[in-house]
């Protein structure tokens, strides 16, 4: 199984007999820093997996950079509204790094039931997962300290730390800079001691 089949198979629970098929659709594109993904109202054209390299996804309100998610390798990305309702994109998507990736157009993605029987189903279940994460992350808000958040996200993207500006990762996790800091100097010594 290729990298990409791999990505397709853990999002959409394609089956290997037509893991090859879907993976076709795909085109090889790169991101060099800075260079947008998407931006605010633009309709998003695409859904890609990310081979390498970090994506961004945020928007300003009242002059204020809010960042939603960094999307990292595995991960995919797209702005979802945007690409299924055929509605200008709420968010900016924007390269962080150098960016490898997987991606394939809205008009080959409204393509893949004529490629993969049950798309229908699968696709649901695709977006299914999508709310989930979604829901996870509204409760975490909800029931965690900023703390708890920022283990949380150090134990599953503990690479984002070293690579990306950590005031993007503060909004992220709905803190200030310095409230991160603060957490980050806690989790030192307390490693230490």
């Amino acid at each position: 199984m290729t990298e990409l089949e791999t990505y397709i198979h853990s999002y959409f629970g394609i089956s290997h007999t037509h893991l090859a098929a879907l993976a076709d659709m795909f085109t090889e594109a790169q991101l060099k820093k800075g260079e947008y993904f998407t931006q605010i109202d633009k309709q998003c054209q695409q859904l890609s997996f990310i081979r390498s390299g970090h994506l961004r996804v945020f928007a300003y309100k009242e002059g204020k950079d809010i960042t939603q998610w960094i999307s990292s390798q595995g991960e995919f990305v797209t702005d979802l509204a945007s690409m299924v309702f055929k509605t200008p994109s709420r968010w900016n998507i924007q390269a962080l790094t150098d960016c490898q990736l997987y991606s394939i157009s809205k008009e080959k993605y409204d393509q893949i039931g004529k490629v993969v029987p049950q798309w229908d189903q699968m696709e649901k279940l695709f977006l299914a997962k999508c709310f989930l994460t979604l829901e996870d992350r509204v409760y975490s808000f909800l029931s965690m300290s900023a703390e708890q958040r920022y283990l949380q996200l150090f134990e599953r993207k503990r690479d984002l730390f070293n690579e990306t500006p950590l005031h993007y990762l503060a909004s992220m996790l709905g803190m200030t800079p310095e409230t991160l800091s603060r957490i980050r100097k806690a989790q030192s010594l307390e490693k230490k001691s």
